[in-house]
Parts: C-alpha cells; structure tokens; sequence
C-alpha cells in the first residue's frame, strides 16, 4: 500500500549544518537512501517512518559495498534521524526541499501550495518529477526564481544519473547549487537544455515501457519473454522492461501512462493503465515495493543464472504449444 503524498522527509549535511526537506511517496526510497548513505539525515512521518527503519537498514547492507556495510556506521546513520508529521516542522530549517511525489499535476500542485507558507526565504526546491515540466509548477512553490528539476533515476546506486531542468524564471544560482548537490552525493548531473516531457531518461523509456507492456496487455508475449528478448538484444543490462516496471513502482507507471494515455488520445496506452490497475494495484502488488509484481523479491526470475540459457530440449513442446494457442485459427 502505498503512503499518502504528504510523507515528508529532511535531510542534514554533518559537515556543513545545511538542512535538507522533502515530502515524497515511499516509492523514492532509493534516492533517500543514496542521499543518506552520503551522511545526510532523514525526516519520515511516523508511524510509518519507523516501520521503514529496518528497511533501510537491509537495504544499506544490501547495496554497500563489502567493507563499507558495518554495523556501526548504520546504527550512527540512523540516531540522526528524526521524525514529523507536521509539514512545518518538516521544512522549517530545510536549505533544500526536494518534492517526489506521485506524477499527478494536482496532487505535485497541493503539495507546493501547502508548503509554500512555511519555507524559510532562502529555501529551494526541487521536484523530482519524471515526465511533467517545472514551469507547471513554479508559481505554485512561491518562489520560482528558486526552483527547478532534479531527477533521479532509480537504483541510482547503481544508475546514478541526475537530470537537471530550469524554467524560464530559475535563477543561474538555483542551478549551480542544484549541480553541485547532485555532484556532491556522487551523481552524474545530466542538464537538459530545454524543457521536454520525459527529460532525456523518460522520453526514450516511457515508448520503451508501453510498447513492452503493449505485448503483455494484448497477450502476444508474457512478461519473462518480452524481458528475455530485451536482455538477449541487450547484452550485460541486469533486466528487462517489465522488471524495471517494478522497481519503478507499479502507481507510478499506472499514473506515467493513465496521465499521457488520457493527455494524448492513447487508447493503447489506457488499456495498458487498466491493465496496471486490474492486475496490480487492485490486487496490491506494487513491484519491488511489496516485494510483488511481475516478479517476486528478492529473488526476481530475470536474476537466474539460467534465464537468458536456451532451455533444455525437454522443454520444446510446451514452449511450441504456447505458440500454436495463439496463432490463428487453421494455421
């Protein structure tokens, strides 16, 4: 289940006293933990924020490298966090905000809004929306000569790229502090020249993502054969589309695709949100996040060693029944 849109957390920089807030869904937990990790400080709401606390520390154990996961250094990370539900508490010493929540313009709008009267004068803020542009937003923060993009891919211990958007009002400052956060906690600050849906990330993955959940929605493939044929053409990628769905998060790419589907007169793409709905988030399932999706953690499919392996001979007929199931009637 996912935590309502008005989670919030804050971040402190040690060794400067410079105070990081921000307000997001559970499902950005990897750039949290990437800030985090860099000897930043976490502000959740409670209850929820303690129930994560464990999660976050397997998640630390699981991602350090060996050498780096000792105990001790976790249990220091963790007694500098501190918890709020009261938004102004939250924000009220923050020199960054940086806004996640979930890819609705109503709901990015509200957060900002509320917000907006509680920020100390020489706060930023940053949304670390995926498809929909800063200038939508910046009269809603109250302050838009101090606001921009930062976003973050996911596992962005692994992918750790930061795509940066200005607006026409974004101050040249804004920007360099912007690129300079992202540098510090060992991102690769990617400047997007102009303000495009999708950002560079999005605007090639989001056809990549509908056109692999396309052959699932009309049954010409099962997800582990669109991902197979993904990772074979794609040598040395660690999963395919379908998984990445997952780790994602299934509201996410519900809202990505139910968003444009309706803004573009998608009709594929809806039947593609519904089937999100019908077969995900009505059931619960929200990929990595509840350890359900397409696949079952911590041990996905895609991650078996004999996965992208030809089968064993044994197999042919069934794999060949499955092709004659769906091929036209007298073929």
């Amino acid at each position: 289940m996912c935590i309502t849109e008005h989670e919030r957390r804050s971040y402190v920089r040690p060794e400067s006293g410079h105070r990081i807030g921000r307000r997001c869904p559970r499902r950005a937990d990897c750039m949290a933990q990437r800030v985090q990790g860099k000897g930043r400080c976490r502000l959740r709401p409670t209850p929820e924020g303690h129930r994560q606390l464990p999660c976050c520390a397997r998640n630390v154990r699981r991602h350090l490298p060996r050498g780096r996961r000792r105990d001790e250094d976790i249990a220091k990370t963790r007694k500098r966090l501190t918890y709020s539900t009261d938004i102004s508490e939250a924000v009220q010493h923050a020199d960054l905000v940086i806004e996640a929540v979930s890819e609705r313009p109503d709901v990015k709008t509200s957060v900002y809004e509320t917000m907006a009267p509680h920020l100390p004068e020489h706060t930023m803020i940053a949304t670390n929306s995926s498809t929909l542009l800063p200038q939508d937003f910046a009269a809603a923060t109250g302050r838009p000569e101090k606001y921009c993009a930062l976003h973050f891919a996911n596992l962005i211990w692994k992918l750790n790229a930061v795509e940066i958007m200005a607006h026409p009002e974004t101050a040249r400052d804004t920007l360099i502090a912007a690129t300079e956060f992202g540098i510090e906690i060992g991102m690769v600050p990617v400047p997007i020249q102009k303000q495009q849906n999708g950002y560079a990330i999005n605007t090639w993955l989001v056809p990549l993502l509908n056109a692999a959940q396309t052959l699932v929605t009309n049954d010409v493939a099962t997800a582990e054969d669109v991902d197979r044929t993904y990772m074979i053409v794609n040598r040395g990628c660690s999963m395919g589309p379908l998984g990445l769905m997952d780790v994602i998060g299934m509201t996410t790419v519900f809202n990505v695709l139910d968003h444009w589907g309706h803004v573009n007169n998608d009709e594929q793409m809806l039947r593609n949100a519904h089937y999100i709905e019908k077969n995900f988030l009505d059931q619960g399932l929200l990929g990595l996040q509840t350890a359900h999706g397409y696949y079952n953690y911590p041990d996905p499919a895609y991650g078996a060693d004999d996965f992208l392996s030809p089968p064993d001979i044994s197999a042919a007929s069934d794999i060949a029944e499955r092709a004659l199931l769906l091929a036209p009637a007298g073929q």
